[in-house]
Order: C-alpha cells, then structure tokens, then sequence
C-alpha cells in the first residue's frame, strides 16, 4: 500500500503525516509514505487545498487533518 501525504510542508502536513503513519502502524499494514511536496504533482492529482490524503494514488480526504480512526476506515 502507498500512503501519499499532499502538501508542502506545513504543521498540518506534518500533523497529517503523522496520524496517517500511526493509523497504518495500528492495523499493521504494509505500506510505504510518500510525502509529496511538488505543487505541479499535488495539482495533477486534482487537489486544490492543502493537506491531503492519497491511498494507492487515489485521493481520499483533502483540505483537513482526519483524525487516527477516520484514516483507519479509509486504510482499511
């Protein structure tokens, strides 16, 4: 599984790196983390605000920090 976290740096990137990692970790995926920090790719993936969420290239969640619980349902 890659885990792409779409953003440029920023604490809420971070933040969303973090809870994404942790979330993985508790259902003991398998799973790679990509930050992605290029805006000319964050674009190509569709996504106009910032952090956001992909799964196996496919974008998930967008412009918030989900909490831990919430990315477990969408890892899952």
């Amino acid at each position: 599984m890659k885990i792409q976290i779409l953003g440029t740096g920023c604490p809420k990137c971070k933040k969303l790196a973090e809870a994404a990692e942790a979330a993985a970790k508790d259902l003991q995926l398998e799973y790679e983390l990509e930050k992605v920090t290029d805006i000319n790719q964050i674009m190509a993936f569709g996504v106009m605000m910032t952090p956001a969420l992909a799964v196996d290239g496919e974008v998930k969640v967008s412009g918030k920090v989900p909490s831990v619980d919430e990315i477990k349902s969408l890892l899952s």
